[in-house]
């Protein structure tokens, strides 16, 4: 059984800290069950985190945008298909053997081009009255002599019943000659002159019913006339009944207007269509249109939920989409409390720490395991991120510990490290407006006040002017979208340890005026010796906000 994954993942428009702790806690908790566990990402990596990614070699987690639960989670039944011209009765005989009702037609390449059902199998036998059927079907003669358990005695298997009836040679040639048909199908018994006289009518096939004998000669003649030869065992009314067996799925299959699952759609849109269905079984295929197996209506009831660890996070408006019906195992976290619950108890570690790299090195430790070289790396980089190397309020002497032993394991100088990070993170001239506010943005809700906060750090006062520059006439666009009370934005001086911070929002300029104690100046507010947003600005506007 293929082992159930559990993904290991940070925030909404994740940070070099969200990303590199992921990465890092999932190898951790591979050491102790190898396998199982997988970094993944709820948005777009940022400028700073893409060089960090590129400078240790790592590749990026996978980005999932939305968790909830989906096809591929639950127990999709790998019913084997079958080819177009396969018999009715080899359909269902499938069928019975694997108690199923459905069956997908499918193609050479698995593609899948019609169902056949046991309805569709049973209209076969009490609609279906015209004498013609095998013809008009395509019926080919391997098919009737696997339906017969016949022998093809002359002819061809592969041959192709294209014309005339199927009759019942029961009475004498004489009023035979008045009814069979040039290429009908005559079923019949061991009367030589009735064989005889099939041929001589050119019958396109006879079949030979009760194992009755046939001579050379007619063999030969029908031969001579091209006209084919079964014998079976079975008497003539069991051939009568099975024959129509033989016509192959092609011709009774659903065709049109198949609701077909992929293994990506998600389970709730799935059931909404399904209750809409008369039928219960339903078709699934992957990303490039291949057939990989039926789900029904009963297979809803054992979805299984992703399995999730969040880092650096725990509030719900910050995490990834569908995590209301997602599984959370585990919170590994540095911020306040926020508003994401959990069915069951969940294993919790949050500290008041700088960075969430720091508790994975902390977990590392008392794990015993081994930090490889790449891995010290990346979480030297998260805390180099997240404390602005160690510039930032938020830093503690366990920040600063961490990363001293994680510049010695991974033997990056953490000065040098931190230059590269913030000139590569700052490098914003390229970027959209909106990728620029979308850099690392969240959004929180205090007392029903709900508001944003994106933020860029920047070595140039100049290039944060250009960024103040560009982002003003986005704001409004974002206000919008988001649907809050206020917007808020940091422009964050790393050499000056300050923050120029631009808002927009019924409330947004009094709440930082309350909060600080200052006036704005040209329609932004210049926040000396404020550069972090979880320990200076949001417990200011959440100060504000309760008074």
């Amino acid at each position: 059984m293929k082992q159930k994954k559990v993904y290991v993942i940070g925030h909404k428009n994740p940070d070099t800290d969200s990303i590199c702790s992921a990465i890092a806690y999932a190898y951790l908790k591979n050491q102790l069950q190898p396998g199982k566990y997988v970094a993944k990402r709820a948005g777009q990596l940022n400028a700073e985190t893409t060089f960090v990614l590129e400078r240790f070699r790592v590749k990026a987690p996978e980005y999932i945008p939305n968790v909830a639960t989906q096809i591929s989670d639950l127990a999709v039944r790998e019913v084997p298909g079958m080819e177009r011209g396969v018999s009715l009765k080899n359909a269902w005989e499938l069928m019975k053997k694997l108690n199923e009702t459905t069956i997908p037609i499918l193609k050479d390449d698995n593609r899948i081009v019609g169902l056949i059902t046991t309805e569709d199998i049973a209209k076969s036998y009490m609609d279906v009255y015209d004498s013609k059927v095998l013809a008009t079907a395509g019926t080919k003669y391997k098919n009737i002599v696997e339906t017969l358990d016949g022998t093809m005695l002359v002819g061809d298997v592969e041959q192709t019943v294209s014309a005339g009836k199927v009759v019942i040679a029961a009475t004498t040639p004489e009023l035979m000659e008045e009814y069979i048909e040039p290429a009908d199908l005559v079923i019949l018994g061991n009367r030589y002159e009735s064989q005889l006289c099939a041929i001589e009518m050119k019958a396109g096939c006879i079949i030979v019913c009760e194992g009755a004998k046939v001579s050379k000669t007619i063999q030969n003649l029908a031969q001579t006339r091209g006209c084919c030869i079964i014998s079976t065992l079975h008497d003539t009314y069991t051939v009568a009944r099975l024959i129509n067996q033989s016509i192959p799925i092609d011709y009774f299959m659903r065709r049109d207007n198949l609701v077909v699952f992929q293994k990506d759609d998600f389970v709730e849109n799935v059931r909404t269509i399904m209750t809409k269905k008369r039928y219960h079984n339903f078709p699934v295929i992957d990303r490039h249109g291949k057939y990989k197996g039926i789900v029904s209506r009963r297979n809803l009831l054992d979805a299984t939920k992703k399995q999730m660890i969040l880092v650096d996070h725990n509030e719900k408006n910050q995490a990834v989409d569908g995590i209301e019906e997602a599984e959370i195992l585990e919170i590994i976290d540095h911020h306040r409390l926020g508003t994401v619950e959990t069915i069951a108890p969940v294993y919790f570690r949050n500290e008041p720490l700088g960075c969430t790299a720091t508790i994975v090195y902390e977990l590392f430790s008392e794990k015993n395991i081994v930090i490889p070289q790449t891995i010290a790396g990346l979480l030297l980089a998260a805390i180099i991120s997240d404390t602005l190397l160690f510039r930032s309020p938020t830093c503690t002497f366990w920040d600063k510990q961490a990363a001293e032993q994680l510049a010695q394991i991974s033997g990056v100088n953490p000065e040098i490290l931190a230059q590269e990070m913030f000139k590569a993170g700052s490098n914003l001239k390229d970027k959209s407006s909106e990728e620029v506010f979308y850099q690392d943005f969240k959004k929180f809700i205090i007392d029903g006040v709900s508001f944003g906060i994106g933020q860029i750090n920047s070595l140039d006062a100049g290039e944060l002017n250009e960024i103040k520059n560009k982002l003003i006439p986005y704001l409004g666009k974002a206000y919008k979208e988001h649907k809050v009370d206020c917007i808020f934005f940091m422009l964050t001086n790393i050499i000056t340890e300050s923050t120029e911070l631009i808002y927009l929002g019924t409330k947004a300029e009094e709440l930082v005026s309350e909060g600080f104690g200052i006036k704005s100046e040209n329609d932004s507010f210049i926040l000396e010796g404020v550069v972090s947003r979880k320990k200076q600005l949001l417990p200011a506007l959440m100060k504000a906000i309760q008074q």
